[in-house]
């Protein structure tokens, strides 16, 4: 048999088609597989008919019978040509998915590449990590099409914000202040105090002031800072404080197109305003804009209106020296304003205010100089004098007792919220307060009825600059219902007398001290509180014991004594009596003996502020010399009413602003038990009895049962009364002011008589107004005061008598000592530990005492200040300076 037609060996695990795949030659126009393609044993055959292959002589494929032939077996499935992607394992063609799949011997052809996405992401073609990284067609593409939406955006933008206009932003509204009852008090605002002026009617000075102080480039830059907006906005996102660093065109957008709040967004809008501003505007526009819009406190807008508030003349009338001034206080009228804002900031008072806008004022006048915006001849003339504004003005309807108000509640409002006094100054706004009507006008007619009784100022030179403050709050509440604050702003008294600071309490303290010794007890007592009729020696020219056993002495090192108001001998005596009869050394070493940081524990808890008490605590901080305002003082009496729960004073019980609530105005202060039930109605119980039988006993004449405390303060600069009811605390203060310095004078010889105490004229106005405003009230009385602490008697006092209980008022036993007492005779103590307790030349001596018409005396430092205006007014925040008096006594 011919080698040709010899059957060839099947393969292991073929077949026919195996067989046919390893015959040679084409057949139907398929190639036969390469040697070894297969994997057979066949394919290890090296006989002729296996030695020849598919391709020809010359290595090339054989090619197809024709091109549609070809095109046809394509579509079939079959004939195609295989390639190595289709090989199996070995060399095998692979079925249809792969070399695993069905119909092994027949590949299927590979699926078209489908159609190019617009945008390539991730990338096709393109394996691992490569195929996340976009192509730089992509890149260029994107940031080709956000620079284009972002210039459509702000093209749009641009041409729909509109220019503001300082015609539009001079428009303004009244505040409107409401009694409790929800009657109109007044409606108050800026509206009559702004009025635009053109840029001819600024003086050059004015504007160049203005320019070299706040914006230097101004006629050449393009109306934003890119630089300042920047830092402004990196700070703000860091959570910093907020900054300026705007130019005028951005300042005049902000004032009159945005609001006031520093966030990143509202950056964004006065920029972008800015540039339109900028590009729209003329230079001297803006400027006129920006002078016309600005607020320059006291509720004056644009410098039309801040010519006639600081120096009563128009604008065109300002001379340079006043426009650096006016200048000055666009940095921020409350900190600028000689006049002082304490009131808003207890550092801005009036002195810190006249040392920053004095120096700020100078440095503006040197800018425009050293920018050579004036001349020196005219800049000579300019510095050489500080020019002083006049004092603030009543405005229309704030008169009589209504400025005061109005000041308080509003100070109240700024204080208890996040309005801002611009914009609070803009209008709008609805203030609910809680003064009553009827109780500000009993007040009022109480102090004018006394001061027509008492004082000839026309006929008698020491009746001049007697100055009355007063306050009425409900116990239990907090709401201040009535206050006296001077004779009017009209009649150019801009202080409220209500809520001042550097007028020394004096005896009207010493209830804080009994509070804390049966809170805390003494050293002596191992903690335990003591009662009101523990005893301590009352005598006069006593030495002040140390907890150690040391005294405390002279500069010299000569023992210190503290003085009474009278030299009489009472010898021990309980604590009760001490009170009745205002006697200055009992208190003076019981406040030792307890510690003086319980005694301020104590007075804190019972709503006095930190800021407002002495910050020496030293033996004198027992008699009264801090200086809460009236305010305060009616509040913290309010406690012992209440039965030790205590309220912060407040003035507004609600605001609104174009009829709806201001969320961010806090409601009225919460209640707490500041102190426990027993301690609170045993200081009752006992300041019953100085009305009944002491140094108050002209407040008998109000013919119901109540309670207080009298207090006068060395060199008798000032005399107080504060008294309670359960319906009503009040306080009322009295002192003399000098009209120039504003520093306290002495009231001796004032009224006719030698010497005014706490018992006399300041609680015949409190008992005069009491009258009025608890008329058909009913007497509830006070809760009965249960015995409390132990009987502690100071080393070397007699056991005291087992018969003697509390009562509420008690059978004279003894009247008032009836003279006043000077400051000690002795040497002006000096402490060992330096003079932190104000001994020396420039502290007073301590004195107390009473007579029989409830008089009594006592000293502060003879340097005692001035009252200043200090308190978040409403809200009580006195913020007192501490220097009422160092190792200075008090007596009432």
């Amino acid at each position: 048999m011919s080698e040709h037609r010899r059957k060839p060996p099947q393969p292991q695990g073929g077949g026919r088609a195996a067989a046919r795949r390893g015959q040679s030659g084409p057949a139907s126009g398929r190639r036969a597989a390469p040697r070894g393609a297969t994997g057979s044993s066949s394919d290890s055959h090296e006989s002729s008919s296996y030695g020849s292959d598919t391709y020809g002589s010359g290595g090339e494929e054989r090619a197809y019978g024709s091109r549609a032939e070809a095109r046809r077996a394509t579509q079939r499935g079959g004939g195609r040509r295989r390639t190595a992607d289709n090989a199996g394992p070995g060399g095998r063609r692979g079925g249809p998915g792969g070399p695993a799949g069905p119909g092994r011997g027949r590949g299927r052809a590979t699926t078209a590449p489908g159609k190019k996405r617009f945008i390539d992401y991730p990338r096709s073609g393109k394996y691992g990590w490569h195929r996340w990284v976009p192509s730089w067609k992509l890149v260029s593409g994107l940031f080709v099409g956000f620079l284009g939406c972002l210039v459509a955006m702000v093209g749009i933008g641009f041409a729909m914000v509109e220019i503001p206009s300082e015609n539009i932003a001079a428009k303004s509204q009244n505040n409107v202040y409401y009694w409790a009852d929800h009657t109109q008090m007044v409606a108050t605002g800026t509206g009559v105090n702004r009025q635009n002026v053109t840029i001819d009617k600024i003086p050059e000075a004015m504007q160049w002031a203005v320019i070299s102080a706040e914006n230097k480039s101004f006629y050449q830059d393009s109306g934003v800072d890119p630089m300042g907006i920047a830092r402004a906005l990196a700070n703000m996102a860091r959570g910093g404080q907020t900054q300026g660093g705007s130019t005028i065109t951005q300042q005049f957008v902000k004032n009159t197109y945005l609001s006031q709040d520093q966030t990143v967004t509202r950056k964004f809008k006065e920029m972008f305003i800015s540039i339109k501003v900028g590009t729209r505007l003329k230079k001297p526009q803006i400027l006129q804009g920006y002078l016309n819009t600005s607020y320059f406190g006291r509720g004056a807008y644009g410098i039309q209106a801040a010519a006639q508030t600081y120096y009563g003349k128009d604008a065109v009338r300002l001379d340079p020296s006043e426009c650096a001034f006016l200048a000055a206080l666009l940095k921020g009228p409350t900190y600028y304003d000689p006049a002082g804002n304490a009131d808003l900031d207890k550092s801005a008072d009036p002195k810190s205010n006249l040392k920053r806008s004095t120096e700020r004022w100078r440095w503006i006048l040197g800018e425009m100089h050293k920018d050579k915006r004036i001349s020196d001849a005219d800049y000579q003339k300019a510095i050489a004098k500080y020019p002083t504004p006049q004092g603030r003005k009543a405005t229309k309807g704030m008169t009589g007792q209504i400025s005061y108000l109005a000041d308080t509640a509003k100070k109240y409002v700024l204080n208890h919220s996040d309005i801002t006094e611009a914009e609070f100054d803009k209008g709008g706004y609805q203030i609910y307060t809680t003064f009553r009507k009827d109780k500000v006008n009993e007040l009022s007619a109480a102090v004018k009825k006394i001061q027509k009784d008492r004082l000839d100022p026309k006929h008698r030179s020491l009746d001049k600059y007697v100055q009355f403050g007063a306050a009425s709050v409900v116990p239990r509440d907090g709401a201040i219902v009535a206050l006296y604050g001077g004779d009017g702003y009209e009649n150019g008294h801009f202080t409220n007398n209500a809520d001042t600071s550097g007028v020394p309490v004096g005896s009207t303290w010493k209830p804080f001290v009994l509070a804390a010794a049966m809170e805390y007890g003494t050293y002596k007592s191992d903690g335990l509180g003591i009662s009101p009729l523990s005893k301590y020696n009352g005598d006069d020219h006593l030495k002040v014991r140390r907890p150690d056993g040391s005294y405390y002495l002279n500069k010299d090192n000569s023992f210190f004594f503290q003085k009474n108001e009278s030299p009489r001998k009472w010898g021990y005596i309980t604590l009760r009596k001490a009170m009745e009869q205002s006697i200055n050394t009992p208190f003076v070493q019981l406040g030792v003996d307890v510690g003086m940081s319980k005694v301020r524990d104590v007075a804190r808890s019972a709503g006095i502020l930190d800021a407002s008490m002495s910050q020496d605590l030293n033996p004198s901080f027992a008699i009264g010399t801090s200086t809460p305002s009236a305010i305060r003082m009616a509040d913290a009496y309010a406690t012992f009413a209440a039965s030790g729960k205590q309220a912060d004073p407040y003035s507004v019980t609600a605001v609104q602003k174009d009829g709806t609530d201001v969320p961010s105005f806090e409601k009225k202060p919460k209640v707490k038990q500041a102190m426990d039930a027993p301690i609170a109605n045993n200081v009752t119980d006992v300041l019953q009895n100085v009305i009944q039988n002491g140094t108050g006993q002209n407040a008998k004449a109000l013919g119901r049962t109540a309670a207080g405390k009298t207090g006068t303060t060395d060199k008798n600069k000032s005399a107080w009364f504060v008294g309670y009811t359960q319906q009503l605390s009040t306080s009322v203060a009295m002192f003399r002011e000098n009209p120039k310095d504003h520093k306290l004078l002495s009231m001796n010889g004032t009224a006719g008589v030698d010497s005014i105490h706490g018992g006399d004229i300041p609680t015949a106005v409190w008992t005069e107004y009491m009258k009025a405003a608890l008329k058909n009230a009913n007497d509830p009385g006070f809760p009965a005061a249960e015995k409390i602490g132990d009987v502690q008697d100071e080393a070397g006092a007699p056991s005291p008598t087992p018969s003697v209980t509390i009562t509420p008022s008690q059978s004279p036993s003894d009247s008032p000592t009836p003279t006043p007492s000077v400051t000690s005779s002795s040497p002006s103590p000096s402490p060992s530990e330096s003079c932190q307790f104000g001994w020396g030349d420039n502290c007073g001596g301590a004195n107390g005492g009473g007579n029989g018409n409830g008089n009594g005396n006592g000293g502060t430092n003879g340097g005692t200040p001035s009252p200043t205006v200090t308190d978040t007014t409403g809200t009580g925040n006195t913020r007192g300076n501490g220097n009422g008096g160092l190792f200075a006594g008090q007596n009432g």
